[in-house]
């Protein structure tokens, strides 16, 4: 009897330096199941590999072509070259290095598109979160603001923005960003109204967390797959958007290589420089589809109802 009080007055609660370590586990456990449903998927290998090209030229485009000297500067010696050793891609109407303008642009287009998505998706995110968590009047006001942007079409949104700030590459960023915070806004949102009423919340409620202790240690954590993909479509978006206002002259200003200005300033000499607009368009394209593959199968990946 001795023997079975003293066994039944043990305490075998865990540590939290033991409960820390099982967390650690249980994350790496998941982050290594993710990996293999990733690496299943072929496309979403393919746009990995991709990207991992594309922002590798983009880290080392000051090594491969100086800024100043070959994409800026002109030289009109060497004006719409067509494809040769010397200048792979050409050169375009002032001389300068189609290669070199892309890979230096591709930094550029990246800057824009992460730049843009972390705004939208830090101010996007905390407004849905707690629109979510709090419920009620504030939900439904919030929301009714985010319908009314999400019924404006992104480009003429940040059209507008860009036209009453200037074009320059801040305000294109800020442009990008206010145009995507309604669907992070919506998708954070969907996402805390199907965890708020989970057993570790209302714990952390019964604990006396407050509201934003529980909504930033809480939740958002818990929010995260829905947000990598999101961010991933949003990126390959923004690239496009930034493409179309350089494009029509409301984003980046010449010299700088960005792509859609690039585009913009070939179609002067489409009929006969054919190049000067398919190598820009290409990298555009090449980029979008990369980030499409990837974030489809990010999805597929963090989806936890897929039994692979």
């Amino acid at each position: 009897m001795k023997q079975k009080k003293i066994f039944a007055t043990a305490d075998f609660s865990p540590t939290q330096a033991e409960l820390e370590i099982l967390r650690t586990y249980k994350k790496r456990s998941q982050l290594t199941e993710i990996w293999r449903r990733l690496r299943k998927n072929k496309a979403a290998v393919l746009g990995l590999i991709m990207l991992s090209i594309i922002f590798l030229a983009a880290i080392f485009a000051d090594v491969l072509y100086d800024y100043d000297t070959v994409v800026i500067q002109p030289d009109y010696s060497s004006t719409l070259l067509f494809p040769c050793a010397e200048h792979p891609l050409g050169t375009d109407e002032l001389g300068r290095d189609v290669l070199a303008r892309i890979i230096h642009g591709t930094r550029l287009s990246l800057t824009i598109a992460l730049l843009s998505t972390i705004c939208s998706l830090s101010i996007g995110g905390i407004i849905g979160a707690y629109a979510g968590y709090i419920g009620g009047k504030f939900d439904s006001i919030i929301m009714r603001v985010m319908d009314i942007f999400l019924a404006i079409p992104n480009m003429l949104l940040a059209l507008a923005i860009v036209a009453a700030l200037g074009p320059n590459l801040i305000n294109l960023i800020i442009a990008i960003a206010i145009s995507d915070i309604p669907r992070f806004a919506r998708i954070l949102r969907s996402t805390v109204l199907s965890i708020k009423d989970s057993d570790f919340v209302e714990a952390a409620r019964a604990a006396g967390a407050k509201r934003s202790t529980i909504v930033f240690r809480e939740i958002i954590p818990n929010c995260l797959a829905p947000i990598i993909v999101q961010a991933s479509i949003a990126m390959a978006a923004a690239i496009i958007l930034a493409a179309g206002l350089s494009f029509i002259g409301l984003g980046v200003q010449p010299p700088a290589p960005e792509w859609g200005a690039m585009l913009s300033s070939g179609r002067e000499y489409i009929r006969d420089y054919q190049y000067l607009v398919l190598f820009p368009g290409l990298a555009i394209v090449i980029t979008v589809l990369a980030f499409n593959l990837l974030g489809d199968g990010l999805r597929d990946a963090l989806d936890p109802r897929l039994k692979q």
